[in-house]
């Protein structure tokens, strides 16, 4: 695949994921109607940004995907630059209606230096290992948001998992324990990651009809979980999505990436829960990725205002451009600080304009 190719496929990817969402639910066919359910209420959520920065500098990890075959390659076939890898990881702090708080970390990131770094500084690994963590929820199978696993199961292979159904063979192999490895065109075995604390604990993967049918997991009042089945790039499919629905606000969707596009999760919850009405969303929304732009963007921006949407916490993979035009257009961005500069690796893209929730910043719902 031709350089200009591969980048125009990923540019694509994001309007992809912008056609997807103004085609509205009637026309989405990955959503089935099934009668609105009551997922209950939750007092307030609170999203900590552990980790935002999957990886530092997107020309370096344009270069590692072009030259092992594209975006259509298996993620498993490229031995990574392991120096510009880092991870998205968050801890959601839900306080319910009764004032007692539960904890959940979303994601383990990539890079397992990172990662060990990034818990102990905001104290998860203590969380961890004392029990506080209720489960970890695995987004979706990219090597940003699940190849740090070892990084939490060093200190709680017990733990409780909510992953998407939709993993491969690898994906198992890291879960279970064990180590895999890429060729690269000089022909080393390169070890690109790496697990040495099989999970031991309860496992729930996720499928798109639910339990019981109905669309969704409910671990705990208030919160549902939803996959969304849904092909992404390199060689990974489906996605899980967490909806909060927040007493006297409503809905907030939680994001590792937002593939299956912001404005079908919106439209989800408001077509299959009783009473919801979209409030807030954080996460990374999946947009302009690698800093370009398409014209239907603009779309997306007038879909969020159709919505209604009261707090918009963006990081990640929704691009620093995205967020910088929606914040223009009067959307509600929660501005971050500048809490990022004191960690040890930097984004190459981070601005100044504070219109991301980047590493050491945090969204409060309710």
């Amino acid at each position: 695949m031709l350089r200009r190719d591969f980048v125009k496929t990923l540019s694509g990817a994001g309007a992809a994921a912008v056609g997807a969402s103004l085609a509205g639910p009637a026309e989405a066919q990955w959503i089935k109607r099934r009668p609105k359910v009551e997922i209950g209420e939750v007092a307030r959520v609170r999203v900590d940004v552990l980790t935002e920065t999957s990886w530092f500098d997107n020309t370096r990890l344009k270069q590692n995907i072009v030259a092992y075959g594209g975006a259509g390659t298996n993620q498993y076939s490229i031995p990574w630059d392991w120096d510009n890898a880092g991870g998205y990881s968050a801890l959601i702090t839900v306080t319910t209606l009764e004032g007692e708080t539960r904890k959940i970390l979303l994601d383990t990131g990539w890079n397992t230096e990172w990662m060990d770094y990034i818990y102990r500084r905001n104290g998860v690994d203590r969380m961890l290992a004392e029990g506080e963590i209720d489960f970890l929820v695995i987004s979706h199978w990219h090597l940003d948001h699940a190849w740090g696993l070892a990084s939490a199961l060093k200190h709680n292979p017990d733990i409780k998992i909510i992953a998407p159904g939709t993993l491969y063979p690898e994906d198992r192999t890291l879960l279970g324990g064990g180590r895999l490895t890429a060729r690269s065109h000089d022909g080393d075995d390169v070890v690109i990651c790496q697990n040495d604390h099989p999970h031991t604990g309860p496992l729930v993967l996720t499928e798109e009809a639910g339990e019981n049918d109905s669309g969704i997991y409910r671990p705990m009042p208030g919160m549902a979980i939803r996959l969304f089945d849904v092909p992404i790039l390199l060689r990974v499919r489906g996605e899980n999505v967490l909806y909060f629905n927040v007493k006297d606000h409503g809905i907030v969707t939680v994001t590792g990436c937002c593939h299956p596009g912001l404005l079908n999760l919106f439209a989800y919850a408001r077509r299959n829960f009783e009473d919801a009405r979209p409030y807030g969303c954080y996460g990374g929304l999946h947009l302009t990725v690698f800093e370009s732009w398409d014209p239907r963007f603009d779309d997306i921006i007038r879909g969020i205002e159709y919505f209604g949407i009261e707090k918009i916490a963006c990081n990640h993979c929704t691009g620093w451009l995205f967020a910088e035009k929606a914040a223009a257009a009067g959307l509600p961005i929660v501005r971050g600080t500048d809490a990022f500069r004191d960690y040890p690796k930097v984004s190459t893209v981070a601005g100044s304009s504070n219109v991301f929730l980047t590493n050491g910043d945090a969204v409060t719902f309710g």
